[in-house]
Order: structure tokens, then sequence, then C-alpha cells
């Protein structure tokens, strides 16, 4: 069924999601990153970040991933990216499409409060994409080293949803307006590595079992 990869250039703003929400600290972050490039360098990067995509009904470009990076890129105006093909499944009706989406792993309905939406409940736009300060959260947690990178699709989302009923949506806001406390990391890094976490994509904590001498 997956067709052979392939390259593709397509506009931005022609990018489909196949989730709701990102984080908006993490979208911050690569529009900073964005800004201190110098032209060279962004193209350079356009060229090694190649989002992956599922040709989907009227022939657009579903992206599986880098949807922060690819809101990032809508805000700083940028054009085009390069798209690698995983599969055309553009003949298929959208009802089916989101079917085979979700069976091979390719589509994430949940919204900002993790509760499973109906596929049409997907933007179709990638600036309206919503913010879950959890996102971001999971984000930071495993750049600060609490879990990590894991090749599943959507892991950090599950971990988003590990530490959604253990902080308050208003300990994730920062004075400044920008990225998250601190202290509210420290405390989430130390969550991550506990065994409770221990059944979650990417876990690099110490297990609870404690073995009797002989």
């Amino acid at each position: 069924m997956p067709a052979q990869q392939h390259l593709e250039q397509v506009l931005v703003s022609d990018l489909r999601p196949t989730q709701m929400t990102v984080g908006a600290a993490e979208v911050a972050f690569k529009r900073a990153q964005w800004a201190q490039l110098k032209s060279k360098a962004r193209a350079r990067l356009l060229l090694s970040h190649w989002f992956p995509a599922v040709k989907g009904p009227k022939g657009r470009f579903f992206i599986v991933d880098h949807h922060h990076l690819g809101q990032a890129l809508v805000h700083e105006e940028v054009e085009s990216v390069w798209v690698m093909q995983l599969a055309d499944l553009s003949e298929l009706e959208p009802t089916m499409f989101w079917r085979v989406m979700e069976f091979h792993h390719w589509a994430h309905p949940y919204n900002e409060k993790g509760l499973r939406c109906e596929f049409s409940a997907i933007p179709r736009q990638l600036t309206r994409l919503k913010d879950d300060p959890y996102r971001s959260l999971a984000g930071e947690v495993r750049k600060a080293g609490g879990y990590a990178k894991d090749a599943a699709p959507y892991a950090e989302f599950l971990w988003a949803d590990f530490f959604r009923p253990l902080f308050r949506k208003t300990d994730l806001r920062s004075d400044g307006g920008q990225g998250l406390p601190e202290s509210v990391v420290v405390d989430a890094v130390t969550m991550a590595r506990s065994p409770k976490a221990q059944f979650l994509p990417g876990w690099s904590g110490v297990s609870a079992v404690l073995h009797k001498p002989a």
C-alpha cells in the first residue's frame, strides 16, 4: 500500500494537520531559532527537515510530524517546504481515509483537554491548531532528560496526558509569558523518572521493585 517515498515541494499554507493541538511554547522556541538564522542556514534547515506526509483526498498532503515547525514557519511567512510522501491514499473517500490514517498511527484526534474527538474536528490549517500547555511541558521534560525520545507516533502527547492531572494549567504560565516556569519543569522531570511513568514510551527512570538479597 505505501507508495515509494519521494520528495515534493509544497506550499506551507497547503499542508493539512493530522492532530488538533501544539505546544505554543515549543512553537515560540522554533520561531526564535528561525529568527537567529541567516538566509543560507535557513535554506539548509528547510532542505534537511522534510515533512513526512500522506497524500489524501483531493491530492492534499496531510503531515504526520513537525506540526510545531510547520506552524512556526507559517508565522514566519515561509512560502514552501519539502514533503516526504509516505503513502498515497488520495483515492479514498474522507471517512475511509481517516480510518486508514488511524490504523497506521498517522492521526491523533485529541483536543487540548486530552479528549477524543471526531476526525472532522481536526483543523484544516496549521494556524488553527490550539495550544496545549501540557504538550509544551512534555517537550521541555524530554529536552531536560526526563525521558528519551521515542519513535512511536505522538508519544509526547501521551506524556502530556500523564502530566495533565498532576499540574494545574495556571502552574504552567510563566511571568514573562514565554516558556514554562523552570520549577515546574524540574518537578515534572522527577515525576517522569518515577515508577508511575514506567509504562510510557521513552521512560528512563528507576524501577521501584526491590530484590531481596539471597
